[in-house]
Protein backbone atom coordinates (compact mmCIF):
# COMPACT_ATOMS: atom_id res chain seq x y z
CA UNK A 1 0.00 0.00 0.00
CA UNK A 2 1.10 3.80 -1.16
CA UNK A 3 2.42 5.54 1.97
CA UNK A 4 0.99 9.17 2.28
CA UNK A 5 2.98 11.67 3.35
CA UNK A 6 0.64 13.61 6.52
CA UNK A 7 3.60 16.37 6.76
CA UNK A 8 1.75 19.09 4.68
CA UNK A 9 -1.49 18.21 6.91
CA UNK A 10 0.13 18.39 9.98
CA UNK A 11 1.99 21.33 9.01
CA UNK A 12 -1.13 23.31 7.91
CA UNK A 13 -3.22 22.27 11.17
CA UNK A 14 0.02 23.96 13.01
CA UNK A 15 -0.53 27.17 11.04
CA UNK A 16 -4.00 26.85 11.37
CA UNK A 17 -3.76 26.59 15.24
CA UNK A 18 -1.00 29.57 15.33
CA UNK A 19 -3.37 31.97 13.87
CA UNK A 20 -5.83 31.05 16.05
CA UNK A 21 -4.44 31.14 19.01
CA UNK A 22 -2.63 34.84 18.18
CA UNK A 23 -6.14 36.06 17.15
CA UNK A 24 -5.57 36.18 13.09
CA UNK A 25 -8.78 36.15 11.10
CA UNK A 26 -9.08 33.15 9.67
CA UNK A 27 -11.81 33.28 6.35
CA UNK A 28 -13.20 30.17 5.36
CA UNK A 29 -11.76 29.18 1.85
CA UNK A 30 -13.82 28.27 -1.23
CA UNK A 31 -12.59 26.31 -4.09
CA UNK A 32 -10.32 28.93 -6.46
CA UNK A 33 -12.80 31.71 -8.20
CA UNK A 34 -13.87 30.24 -11.73
CA UNK A 35 -14.79 32.36 -14.65
CA UNK A 36 -18.37 33.83 -14.02
CA UNK A 37 -20.16 36.10 -16.44
CA UNK A 38 -23.91 37.62 -16.00
CA UNK A 39 -26.08 39.48 -18.21
CA UNK A 40 -29.43 40.76 -16.68
CA UNK A 41 -32.31 42.65 -18.31
CA UNK A 42 -35.12 44.00 -16.99
CA UNK A 43 -38.40 45.90 -18.12
CA UNK A 44 -37.84 49.24 -15.99
CA UNK A 45 -41.16 49.89 -14.88
CA UNK A 46 -42.40 46.63 -14.15
CA UNK A 47 -39.20 44.14 -13.41
CA UNK A 48 -40.49 41.89 -15.87
CA UNK A 49 -36.52 39.53 -16.69
CA UNK A 50 -36.03 40.18 -20.64
CA UNK A 51 -33.06 38.75 -20.50
CA UNK A 52 -30.72 36.31 -18.32
CA UNK A 53 -28.11 34.36 -18.87
CA UNK A 54 -25.35 33.20 -16.24
CA UNK A 55 -24.57 33.26 -12.75
CA UNK A 56 -26.60 36.51 -11.50
CA UNK A 57 -27.34 35.94 -7.81
CA UNK A 58 -24.06 35.97 -6.31
CA UNK A 59 -22.44 38.78 -4.60
CA UNK A 60 -19.00 40.47 -6.07
CA UNK A 61 -17.22 43.65 -4.87
CA UNK A 62 -19.38 46.72 -6.73
CA UNK A 63 -15.88 48.69 -7.42
CA UNK A 64 -16.37 51.83 -9.72
CA UNK A 65 -20.49 50.86 -10.22
CA UNK A 66 -20.46 51.87 -6.52
CA UNK A 67 -20.01 55.71 -7.79
CA UNK A 68 -23.92 55.28 -9.25
CA UNK A 69 -25.33 55.21 -5.49
CA UNK A 70 -22.39 57.38 -4.06
CA UNK A 71 -23.39 59.85 -6.60
CA UNK A 72 -26.70 59.95 -4.83
CA UNK A 73 -25.23 60.48 -0.96
CA UNK A 74 -23.02 63.02 -2.52
CA UNK A 75 -25.91 64.95 -4.10
CA UNK A 76 -28.50 64.25 -0.93
CA UNK A 77 -25.86 65.52 1.39
CA UNK A 78 -24.74 68.78 -0.18
CA UNK A 79 -21.46 67.31 -0.65
CA UNK A 80 -21.98 67.88 -4.37
CA UNK A 81 -23.97 70.69 -5.86
CA UNK A 82 -24.35 70.42 -9.78
CA UNK A 83 -22.41 68.45 -12.87
CA UNK A 84 -19.57 70.96 -12.39
CA UNK A 85 -19.49 71.68 -8.86
CA UNK A 86 -17.52 71.00 -7.19
CA UNK A 87 -14.67 71.01 -9.06
CA UNK A 88 -11.91 69.48 -6.29
CA UNK A 89 -7.75 69.95 -7.15
CA UNK A 90 -5.38 67.42 -7.35
CA UNK A 91 -3.25 66.59 -3.71
CA UNK A 92 -0.43 64.41 -3.92
CA UNK A 93 -1.31 62.62 -0.89
CA UNK A 94 -4.17 61.10 -2.81
CA UNK A 95 -1.72 59.21 -4.30
CA UNK A 96 -3.58 58.55 -7.48
CA UNK A 97 -2.05 57.31 -10.68
CA UNK A 98 -0.88 59.76 -13.49
CA UNK A 99 -4.22 59.83 -14.92
CA UNK A 100 -6.16 60.97 -12.25
CA UNK A 101 -3.93 63.52 -11.49
CA UNK A 102 -6.23 66.21 -12.16
CA UNK A 103 -9.10 68.41 -11.40
CA UNK A 104 -11.64 66.82 -11.16
CA UNK A 105 -15.86 67.89 -10.74
CA UNK A 106 -18.89 65.26 -10.89
CA UNK A 107 -19.06 64.87 -14.45
CA UNK A 108 -15.24 63.97 -15.15
CA UNK A 109 -15.36 61.53 -12.11
CA UNK A 110 -17.78 59.40 -13.42
CA UNK A 111 -16.93 59.80 -17.16
CA UNK A 112 -13.10 58.98 -15.86
CA UNK A 113 -14.06 56.68 -12.39
CA UNK A 114 -11.45 58.77 -10.31
CA UNK A 115 -11.19 56.91 -7.44
CA UNK A 116 -9.70 60.15 -5.17
CA UNK A 117 -12.67 61.89 -5.48
CA UNK A 118 -14.94 58.82 -4.47
CA UNK A 119 -12.75 58.81 -1.12
CA UNK A 120 -13.15 62.96 -0.82
CA UNK A 121 -17.17 62.53 -0.78
CA UNK A 122 -17.05 59.71 1.98
CA UNK A 123 -14.23 61.37 4.06
CA UNK A 124 -16.54 64.48 4.06
CA UNK A 125 -19.53 62.35 5.05
CA UNK A 126 -17.73 60.42 7.79
CA UNK A 127 -18.43 57.01 8.69
CA UNK A 128 -21.53 57.18 10.51
CA UNK A 129 -23.21 58.86 7.71
CA UNK A 130 -21.62 56.70 5.30
CA UNK A 131 -22.94 53.26 6.70
CA UNK A 132 -26.35 54.90 7.36
CA UNK A 133 -27.14 55.89 3.90
CA UNK A 134 -25.70 52.51 2.34
CA UNK A 135 -27.82 50.73 4.51
CA UNK A 136 -31.02 52.94 4.15
CA UNK A 137 -30.35 52.00 0.13
CA UNK A 138 -30.73 47.98 1.44
CA UNK A 139 -27.35 48.47 -1.31
CA UNK A 140 -26.49 44.41 -1.59
CA UNK A 141 -24.98 43.27 1.77
CA UNK A 142 -24.54 46.45 3.12
CA UNK A 143 -20.93 45.71 4.52
CA UNK A 144 -18.77 48.94 4.70
CA UNK A 145 -16.27 48.02 7.38
CA UNK A 146 -13.53 47.48 4.89
CA UNK A 147 -11.12 44.84 5.23
CA UNK A 148 -10.00 43.56 8.58
CA UNK A 149 -7.53 45.17 9.96
CA UNK A 150 -7.11 48.29 7.42
CA UNK A 151 -9.42 50.47 8.54
CA UNK A 152 -9.97 51.02 5.21
CA UNK A 153 -14.10 51.17 5.31
CA UNK A 154 -14.29 54.80 4.78
CA UNK A 155 -12.11 54.75 1.42
CA UNK A 156 -11.74 51.34 0.42
CA UNK A 157 -15.20 48.95 1.49
CA UNK A 158 -16.59 49.03 -2.28
CA UNK A 159 -13.15 48.08 -4.14
CA UNK A 160 -12.41 43.93 -3.20
CA UNK A 161 -13.07 44.45 0.24
CA UNK A 162 -16.18 43.82 2.51
CA UNK A 163 -19.13 45.59 0.25
CA UNK A 164 -20.75 43.13 -2.75
CA UNK A 165 -23.65 43.33 -4.50
CA UNK A 166 -25.03 40.44 -6.95
CA UNK A 167 -26.44 41.75 -10.73
CA UNK A 168 -29.81 41.30 -9.59
CA UNK A 169 -29.45 43.50 -6.64
CA UNK A 170 -27.94 45.86 -9.34
CA UNK A 171 -30.45 46.42 -11.31
CA UNK A 172 -33.17 46.34 -8.98
CA UNK A 173 -31.62 49.23 -7.23
CA UNK A 174 -31.29 50.72 -10.75
CA UNK A 175 -35.08 50.23 -11.04
CA UNK A 176 -35.42 52.27 -7.81
CA UNK A 177 -33.20 54.81 -8.64
CA UNK A 178 -35.14 55.76 -12.33
CA UNK A 179 -38.32 55.52 -10.19
CA UNK A 180 -37.52 58.30 -8.01
CA UNK A 181 -38.26 55.89 -4.89
CA UNK A 182 -34.89 55.86 -3.24
CA UNK A 183 -34.07 57.93 0.34
CA UNK A 184 -32.72 61.06 -1.09
CA UNK A 185 -33.74 64.18 -2.64
CA UNK A 186 -35.53 64.63 -5.72
CA UNK A 187 -32.41 66.37 -6.94
CA UNK A 188 -30.00 63.61 -5.74
CA UNK A 189 -32.29 61.44 -7.95
CA UNK A 190 -32.22 63.88 -10.93
CA UNK A 191 -28.28 64.97 -10.73
CA UNK A 192 -27.44 61.73 -10.65
CA UNK A 193 -28.99 61.03 -13.77
CA UNK A 194 -27.40 63.75 -15.42
CA UNK A 195 -23.98 63.19 -14.74
CA UNK A 196 -23.77 59.09 -16.24
CA UNK A 197 -22.14 58.80 -18.77
CA UNK A 198 -23.84 58.24 -21.83
CA UNK A 199 -24.02 55.77 -24.98
CA UNK A 200 -25.76 55.04 -28.18
CA UNK A 201 -25.95 51.53 -29.60
CA UNK A 202 -28.75 50.04 -32.55
CA UNK A 203 -30.73 53.33 -31.85
CA UNK A 204 -30.84 52.57 -27.88
CA UNK A 205 -29.45 55.50 -25.88
CA UNK A 206 -28.05 54.18 -22.84
CA UNK A 207 -26.52 55.49 -19.52
CA UNK A 208 -24.45 53.28 -17.60
CA UNK A 209 -21.28 52.62 -15.65
CA UNK A 210 -18.25 50.43 -15.61
CA UNK A 211 -16.33 48.71 -12.70
CA UNK A 212 -13.10 46.83 -12.82
CA UNK A 213 -11.01 45.37 -10.05
CA UNK A 214 -8.99 42.40 -9.09
CA UNK A 215 -10.68 39.83 -6.74
CA UNK A 216 -8.96 37.81 -3.71
CA UNK A 217 -5.30 38.06 -2.11
CA UNK A 218 -3.67 35.49 -4.69
CA UNK A 219 -0.69 36.74 -6.71
CA UNK A 220 -2.27 36.50 -9.94
CA UNK A 221 -5.84 37.26 -9.31
CA UNK A 222 -9.53 37.32 -11.30
CA UNK A 223 -10.45 40.47 -12.82
CA UNK A 224 -13.69 41.48 -12.52
CA UNK A 225 -15.93 43.78 -15.13
CA UNK A 226 -19.37 45.64 -14.33
CA UNK A 227 -21.08 47.65 -16.82
CA UNK A 228 -24.49 48.58 -15.06
CA UNK A 229 -27.10 51.19 -16.30
CA UNK A 230 -30.31 51.77 -18.11
CA UNK A 231 -31.43 52.90 -21.36
CA UNK A 232 -34.22 52.86 -23.92
CA UNK A 233 -35.34 53.31 -27.00
CA UNK A 234 -38.74 54.67 -28.47
CA UNK A 235 -41.30 53.43 -25.67
CA UNK A 236 -38.96 50.86 -24.29
CA UNK A 237 -37.33 51.35 -20.98
CA UNK A 238 -34.52 49.04 -19.37
CA UNK A 239 -32.09 48.23 -16.59
CA UNK A 240 -29.64 45.93 -17.23
CA UNK A 241 -26.17 44.63 -15.54
CA UNK A 242 -23.27 42.94 -17.07
CA UNK A 243 -20.53 40.94 -14.82
CA UNK A 244 -17.57 39.18 -16.34
CA UNK A 245 -14.95 37.54 -13.65
CA UNK A 246 -12.30 36.49 -15.67
CA UNK A 247 -9.41 34.01 -14.63
CA UNK A 248 -6.89 34.66 -17.63
CA UNK A 249 -4.51 37.54 -17.24
CA UNK A 250 -5.04 40.69 -18.81
CA UNK A 251 -3.69 44.22 -18.35
CA UNK A 252 -6.46 45.75 -20.30
CA UNK A 253 -9.10 47.04 -17.49
CA UNK A 254 -12.00 44.65 -17.28
CA UNK A 255 -15.09 47.05 -16.52
CA UNK A 256 -14.81 49.17 -20.12
CA UNK A 257 -14.40 45.84 -21.68
CA UNK A 258 -17.33 44.69 -20.38
CA UNK A 259 -19.11 47.84 -21.19
CA UNK A 260 -17.53 47.76 -25.33
CA UNK A 261 -19.18 44.08 -25.60
CA UNK A 262 -22.32 44.63 -24.22
CA UNK A 263 -23.29 48.05 -26.46
CA UNK A 264 -22.53 45.63 -29.33
CA UNK A 265 -25.13 42.86 -27.97
CA UNK A 266 -27.59 44.88 -26.53
CA UNK A 267 -30.11 45.28 -29.24
CA UNK A 268 -29.89 41.70 -30.25
CA UNK A 269 -30.60 40.63 -26.92
CA UNK A 270 -33.31 42.79 -26.42
CA UNK A 271 -35.10 41.82 -29.52
CA UNK A 272 -35.03 38.41 -28.59
CA UNK A 273 -37.45 39.49 -25.58
CA UNK A 274 -39.82 40.54 -28.07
Amino acid sequence: MRQIDRRPFVFAVVIYLLAWFLGFPIRAQSAPLGEVECTLILDAASGETLYRDGVCDQRFSPASTFKVPLALIGYDSGILSDEHTPAWDYKPEFKAVKRDQKTVDPTIWEKDSVLWFSQEITRRLGNERFAGYVSKFDYGNTDVAGTAGKNDGLTRSWVNSSLEISPVEQANFLRRLLAGELPVSDKAHAMTKAILPTFRTGGWTVQGKTGTTRLGDIADKPSLGWFVGWANKDTRNIVFARLVIDTKHSDTPKGPQTRTMFLKELPNLVDKSK
